[in-house]
């Protein structure tokens, strides 16, 4: 497995093509939820991807705390669906936690998680943070790791 953790102007065209389908089949097609993914946040994101031969199977994006907000952001994770239930959502978590930290010094992380997955990034260290709420037709919870 190989993770590299790079700025959208960093990555290449096949790269980001790569981050495109995997969320467009998950969020979009696996969830059968039509949104706008291609928010226009990713050019002042972090990416951090991991690939497995040749194929994207794990990613996820962050954004350093800023004016509006005092605690770092982690979305878009992913795991394609060939590698589910093997662990690497932990290990991307982790990965994806100790960068931020490691890039932005320590600060609490915010997400905002689907409902149903609240045991899996409570395991991580997440707590709920406030009241849930529908995005996109989707329940989510907003959830920090302090």
């Amino acid at each position: 497995m190989k993770w590299t953790w790079s700025r959208w102007s960093e990555l290449s065209a096949d790269a980001v093509y790569r981050v495109a389908k995997l969320r467009q089949d998950v969020f979009v097609v696996e969830q059968d939820c039509a949104y706008p993914d291609l928010d226009g946040a990713d050019p002042t994101a972090w990416h951090l991807l991991g690939v497995d031969g040749d194929e994207l199977v794990a990613y996820l994006r962050a954004f350093p705390p800023d004016d509006r907000r005092a605690d770092a952001v982690i979305g878009r994770v992913i795991v394609a669906a060939s590698h589910r239930g093997t662990g690497l959502g932990q290990e991307l978590m982790r990965r994806g936690f100790d960068r931020v930290q490691q890039a932005w010094g320590p600060a609490p992380v915010w997400l905002s998680a689907q409902a149903h997955l609240q045991r899996f990034y409570g395991g991580l260290g997440y707590a709920v943070c406030g009241e849930g709420y529908d995005e996109d037709g989707i329940p989510h919870l907003p959830m920090r790791h302090p």
